[in-house]
């Protein structure tokens, strides 16, 4: 208004001019007189942490900004600091674009200018509003949960030139209309490495006990420091500090912005497509190379070929995608693609009316045993337990789905059971080929064997009939504890398993029990109560809290980690 202002001013000056007409005396020109200076100072939060402006005002013009961001990437997040500054005085405004692969300082920077211009709409630190969802209507809905899983070779070795591995495994939960198409998608991953990985933050796995430990960098300076202890302490000490990458949070970030933000973006976009809809587009929009979206620019020939062919909307679009998500869905660090196929292979059909929100857990557990093989040599496993859950808005579960990975050392004799033999270079695994109690020699320590076991794996769901335990399927005894599970709140699920399990073994517990501890437990029950454990127990009676995994924990994370959606079936 202020300019408005001023400019009327003017305009009735020069009128008041021209009316006196001309004369031969010169106007003596009427001094300019400045505007009042203000400096303004600003921050938000940038890549690495918190970036500031600091704004010069020649009173509603915005004559000068510098910005700083001491712990941005260079290369990444610095293209911001030195372009953004420019455009806020040309735009007189902080509502400019943000710039191309440094989105996450942008937007910090773009907030820092907003809280220097109107802290009290804009104040720091920054108040989180509560999103405001949209509601989703849904007819014959299903849950599906799908993982994929990939070993990796690297990056690269370590400066005593031992290879760095990785185990990748993609984790996708999904929730699919009547037609097949996605209405809510959920994906995570867990990425375990050799411990001479130099990154920080990252899970580690030395291998089995026994297989001699592995370099380890300690401090993350590119430099190995010793070798981890070869002790079953150290093994149950690492698969117990595990994290999907949705848990490493803002520590675990990458490119442009987290891992967790990329994924997001990717999740909005694939909303309302079918999975083969999703395959086009990753077909039609990704690099043939390494999986990642096309960009305008790109120096290799395929990819530049391939963008150029897309149409003016084809190129606007994946312009948004890359402002938040550049990076790859399917290459060596996992194949997102697949694991959001499987969930939808692996989908069943809901008898809901609605749920509040939706939420994914994962509890991880290493396990000695059973026992050893006939050469005296231990038996070893890695149990990760996955529960997918839909709560009312009272924080009960209204549907439940829960599968587990079980892999162990190859020496294990049960047939069907996923298999690891260490990783290439600790001499592969004693071996029981054909599940008669015997070694039959080792695996092979080789770079094939590795991939190809992990590229085997199988969720115990996906073992299906053929994994037998007890009265009955591993999946049939998980499908009885659901419907227990279903239309209470995770604490009285806690309750429940305090309640009626085996304080020693995680079971149902049941009439009979020759344990003392068991009996006492289940004589001070009801008469009700013990009918209702003989209905559980008739169709499951295995552990929901032993060495084989943590199926409460999981339950409890998937809570925990709850995102509303507002879903109604009609």
């Amino acid at each position: 208004m202020k300019k408005i202002v001023s400019l009327l001013l003017t305009a009735t000056m020069v009128l008041g001019l021209a009316a006196c007409g001309n004369t031969d005396e010169e106007t003596p020109e009427t001094p300019e007189t400045p505007g009042e200076e203000e400096t303004l100072t600003g921050t938000g939060e940038g890549y690495g942490g918190e970036v500031t402006v600091t704004v010069t005002m020649d009173g509603d013009t915005i004559t000068n900004v510098v910005a700083e961001g001491p712990d941005e990437t260079d290369g990444v997040g610095t293209p911001a600091l030195e372009q953004l500054p420019e455009k806020f005085v040309e735009a007189n405004s902080a509502d400019v674009d943000v710039i191309a692969g440094a989105t996450v300082t942008s937007r910090g920077l773009i907030y820092a200018m907003k809280n220097a211009l109107d802290p009290d709409a804009n104040p720091w630190p920054m108040v989180e509003e509560e999103e405001d969802p949209s509601n989703v209507e849904a007819s014959d809905v299903a849950l599906g949960f799908g993982i994929s899983s990939l070993g990796r070779k690297g990056p690269g070795a370590d400066d005593t030139e031992t290879q760095v591995w990785s185990i990748n495994e993609v984790l996708a939960s999904a929730l699919f209309d009547g037609e097949g198409k996605i209405i809510y998608l959920n994906v995570d991953q867990v990425e375990v490495a050799t411990p001479n990985y130099d990154g920080e933050g990252m899970p580690h796995l030395s291998g089995w006990p026994g297989q001699g430990g592995y370099n380890i960098d300690e401090d993350h300076d590119e430099k190995v420091d010793g070798v981890t202890e070869d002790t079953e302490e150290n093994f149950i000490a690492e698969v117990e500090l595990w994290k999907t990458k949705r848990e490493r949070g803002d520590d675990y970030k990458m490119g442009i912005s987290t891992w967790s933000e990329q994924m997001d973006a990717y999740e909005e976009t694939f909303v309302g497509m079918t999975v083969e809809e999703i395959e086009e587009w990753f077909e039609k929009y990704t690099s043939d190379r390494n999986g990642r979206p096309l960009k305008e620019g790109s120096e290799d020939a395929e990819d530049k070929a391939k963008y150029d062919a897309l149409s003016a909307e084809d190129k606007e679009m994946l312009a948004d995608v890359t402002t938040s998500a550049t990076m790859s869905l399917n290459d060596s660090h996992g194949n997102i693609i697949e694991a959001i196929r499987k969930a939808y292979e692996n989908r069943m059909g809901l008898e809901i009316t609605e749920a509040e929100a939706a939420g994914f857990g994962v509890s991880f557990m290493p396990r000695i045993g059973p026992g050893k093989d006939d050469q005296d040599v231990q038996v070893y496993s890695l149990n990760q337990v996955f529960a997918n859950t839909l709560f009312d808005e009272e924080g009960r579960v209204v549907a439940i789905h829960v599968d587990q990975l079980e892999v162990a050392s190859p020496n294990y004799d049960g047939a069907g059971m996923p298999h690891f033999s260490g990783f290439p270079g600790q001499g592969g695994y004693n071996y029981d080929e054909d599940h008669d109690e015997k070694v039959d020699g080792k695996t092979e320590d080789t770079e094939e064997n590795f991939f190809s076991e992990i590229e085997s794996w199988m969720t115990k769901r996906e073992r299906g009939d053929d994994y037998k335990m007890g009265i009955s399927t591993w999946a049939e005894q998980m499908d009885g504890y659901e419907e227990v599970f279903i239309g209470k709140t995770v604490e009285e699920i806690e309750e429940w398993f305090d309640k009626y399990t085996s304080d020693r073994n995680g079971r149902a517990l049941k009439d009979g029990s020759e344990d003392a501890e068991d009996k006492a437990k289940y004589d001070a029950l009801s008469d009700e109560e013990k009918a209702m454990l003989a209905d559980v127990t008739a169709s499951a009676t295995m552990s929901l809290n032993d060495a084989h995994g943590d199926i409460i924990k999981a339950i409890r994370a998937s809570f925990e980690n709850r995102e509303v959606i507002n879903l109604s079936v009609n």
